[in-house]
């Protein structure tokens, strides 16, 4: 009686099959699909130009499924280099007809798909150039004839034609990372004049690679290297990036500290400079403060940096109050109230004005007949402030102390300095993303910016200009050594207010502040004693020091909000 199995044994072992089936699908070759290559055979040409013409006949031993090739068009070198290959007039042929061939371009290979539609040999055509390198004395022309192959190979034969005779033959095969020797090589014998490769068989995706050196002029080299770009290539420290790095700074540095010296070169003075102040000795340990009317201190810092700053306009206002103009008057503040200052206009000035201390004064003006306030000069002078400047540089020009306005002269030497740093910092990104000459564009850019440091301050003073300067270091230092209690007492809160203007812009402000404190002499209210400044209710004259310090730091704080 024949065996019959059981329907739960029948079930199982559908199952396992089916199991089976589909663990073995992923790697199960398609039904009749080509397992192998059976002659892989190349007729290669080496045309005078360096170009490679390849003609190989590719014999699958069976239809079905693709023949995929992949060449490489790129391949690493030394130094962050690489060759760069190109594949072109690529076509595949059936019995002389179009195999339906396609060629994707990836980022380092061409990759060439041929659908075997019959067991039929493919003939695969195409031309390569950049295979031809400069070998100095010569050209070796060297070339992966059997490459990125998706099927094994049985036999590999290749013949190569060649415009003239070769110096040297190599041939290696072998996997594509660590290829060894071929199986055999021929060529330039009477009986084999053309190079001859043989070898297989061949694993998929291995290489068999020709190598063949001609004289010089035989055959043109056309490689074409690329260089990749890394930080430490481009700030190369190689001898010759290096050594023109370190020979501009060198020479930079050397001009820079020459251009300084010729720029900053002044006029020299002559042996007697212009006394702007002095202090006379008028009896024994007593003397009296003298200044020039022609200097006022808003023109001592403009000629002193070239710059008409908000501490110049404060010393103004000081000395317009000084000498009769103005009246500056201290308002009470409650004990975390900001401090507030009224400043009324006066008429009482002997001297006359200079076109920037009338224009201070008319953007004083009362408004509505209310005196004009600190906590208000922003928008009172803020408008009128570069005007101002304007005035006071050309004050100091037709003081003849600068030959041409400072801050024009400034201007064109920052436009200058910026174009050179703009210049240097486009020279600098190109030096470094193209070539291994970053250092070189770092010092350019290094060498702009000294240059705009070093013309930053470059004065252009006269010699009139030097001589008062000259007499304002005299000056300040006086007003740093000079005793503040030689004035004569009669004397004393008049002399020593008019000193505190010139102080405010060269130095000695504190000490000179606590010398017209000291004046006063009893312990009653000061309020109105000076001429030029009120303070509030129970005000005494020694708390002028710490009053006139708050009212400058905050007429200056309010020029800079403008």
């Amino acid at each position: 009686m024949p065996f019959t199995p059981s329907r739960p044994l029948r079930t199982l072992v559908l199952f396992l099959v089916a199991v089976a089936t589909l663990l073995a699908g992923p790697f199960a070759r398609p039904a009749f699909a080509a397992a192998q290559i059976t002659s892989y055979t190349v007729a290669a040409t080496i045309a005078a130009d360096g170009a490679l013409h390849v003609k190989a006949t590719i014999a699958p031993d069976a239809a079905g499924g693709d023949l995929v090739q992949r060449f490489a068009t790129s391949e690493e070198t030394t130094g962050n280099r690489s060759y760069a290959f190109t594949l072109s007039d690529v076509r595949a042929t059936r019995g002389g007809v179009d195999a339906g061939a396609s060629v994707a371009q990836q980022p380092d290979a061409a990759v060439v798909t041929i659908p075997l539609t019959s067991a039929e040999p493919v003939v695969l055509e195409y031309t390569v150039r950049g295979a031809a390198f400069d070998n100095g004395d010569g050209t070796t022309v060297t070339w992966r004839l059997l490459q990125g192959l998706n099927l094994p190979v049985e036999t590999f034969e290749a013949t190569v034609k060649a415009p003239a005779l070769f110096t040297m033959i190599d041939c290696a095969a072998g996997s594509a990372t660590s290829p060894g020797a071929c199986g055999w090589y021929r060529g330039g014998t009477h009986d084999a004049p053309d190079p001859t490769f043989h070898d297989g068989p061949r694993r998929a995706g291995d290489v068999v690679q020709v190598t063949l050196r001609f004289a010089a002029g035989s055959v043109s080299p056309n490689a074409v290297l690329t260089h990749h770009w890394t930080l430490d290539r481009a700030l190369s420290l190689a001898p010759l990036p290096l050594g023109l790095a370190a020979l501009l700074a060198i020479g930079g540095l050397l001009g820079l500290v020459f251009l300084s010296r010729r720029l900053r070169r002044e006029p020299s003075p002559d042996l007697t400079p212009t006394i702007v102040g002095t202090f006379r000795p008028v009896g024994p340990g007593r003397s009296e403060f003298e200044v020039s009317d022609d200097v006022r201190p808003g023109q001592v810092g403009t000629l002193i940096d070239g710059r008409a700053d908000p501490v110049d306009v404060t010393a103004t206002v000081v000395d317009l109050a000084v000498h009769g103009s103005l009246l500056i008057r201290e308002l009470p503040r409650g004990r975390f109230a900001q401090g507030d200052w009224e400043l009324h206009l006066r008429h009482d000035n002997p001297r006359p004005l200079r076109p920037f201390e009338s224009t201070l004064l008319d953007a004083l003006q009362p408004h509505d007949g209310a005196p004009a306030r600190v906590s208000e000069l922003a928008g009172r002078i803020g408008g009128i402030l570069p005007r101002l400047q304007g005035e006071l540089y050309d004050d100091v020009v037709a003081s003849g102390w600068f030959a041409r306005r400072p801050d024009v002269r400034k201007n064109a030497f920052a436009v200058a300095t910026w174009v050179g740093l703009g210049v240097a910092v486009v020279a600098a990104g190109l030096l470094i993303a193209f070539t291994e000459f970053g250092l070189l564009g770092l010092v350019l850019v290094a060498l702009a910016a000294g240059f705009g440091w070093v013309i930053q301050d470059v004065p252009a003073r006269t010699q009139a200009g030097v001589k008062v300067l000259t007499g304002l270091d005299i000056l300040r230092g006086q007003l740093l050594t000079q005793p503040t209690d030689e004035i004569p007492p009669a004397k004393a809160e008049a002399e020593l207010s008019e000193v505190l203007p010139y102080a405010i812009v060269l130095g000695g402000l504190g000490r000179w502040l606590d010398g017209l404190a000291a004046t006063d002499d009893d312990p009653d209210p000061d309020e109105t004693d000076l001429s030029w400044y009120h303070g509030p209710q129970g005000w005494q004259l020694s708390d002028l020091p710490e009053s006139l310090r708050h009212f400058i730091t905050t007429v200056e704080g309010r020029l800079l909000e403008r």
